[in-house]
């Protein structure tokens, strides 16, 4: 059974880091986050945006990216970045591994991608446009993860089972 790990580098805005936290509590991923926060994890923008699944977030803080390094060690990282030079498809995601986003403002920080370029992945864009929100990017990269597991502990299908279509 694969598990899949959400890493929040700095994240900023609580209704973003909200809506992560409720898409792994859907997908059993656990989640990441890496201090400073742009918020406490106890407003109310957090709340509403996890609504009731936030209670059964499997969630661990770290006081910065060196104490994450230090508590996971082995870890193997993929990098969302817009400077990626793989598409975020390229990529064969293994179990346990960590999918890493940076803050909404700025990303992950150039040094860290500098050290971790082979597994830097970014998701295919047009135009002038910086990035994607960030909760919409988290979903994109973590069900292409999910998905090349066949969504194996998703139980899809007695899922569909229990409701009538008609």
């Amino acid at each position: 059974m694969a598990h899949l790990n959400i890493v929040l580098h700095e994240p900023e805005i609580p209704a973003n880091t909200g809506n992560i936290g409720r898409t792994c509590v859907a997908t059993g991923t656990r989640l990441h986050l890496i201090e400073p926060l742009g918020f406490h994890l106890n407003e109310k923008a957090i709340k509403r945006a996890g609504m009731d699944y936030w209670r059964n977030l499997d969630v661990t803080r770290y006081m910065n990216y060196e104490d994450f390094l230090e508590k996971n060690p082995g870890a193997r990282i993929y990098y969302a970045t817009t400077k990626g030079s793989k598409t975020y498809t390229e990529v064969e995601y293994p179990e346990d591994c960590f999918l890493m986003f940076g803050k909404e403002s700025a990303g992950i920080p150039e040094d860290i991608l500098y050290q971790n370029q082979e597994t830097a992945v970014r998701i295919p864009m047009i135009g002038d446009i910086r990035s994607l929100n960030l909760s919409n990017s988290v979903a994109i990269v973590l069900y292409e993860a999910l998905r090349q597991h066949n969504f194996d502990h998703m139980q899809l299908e007695g899922h569909l089972r229990t409701h009538d279509w008609r």
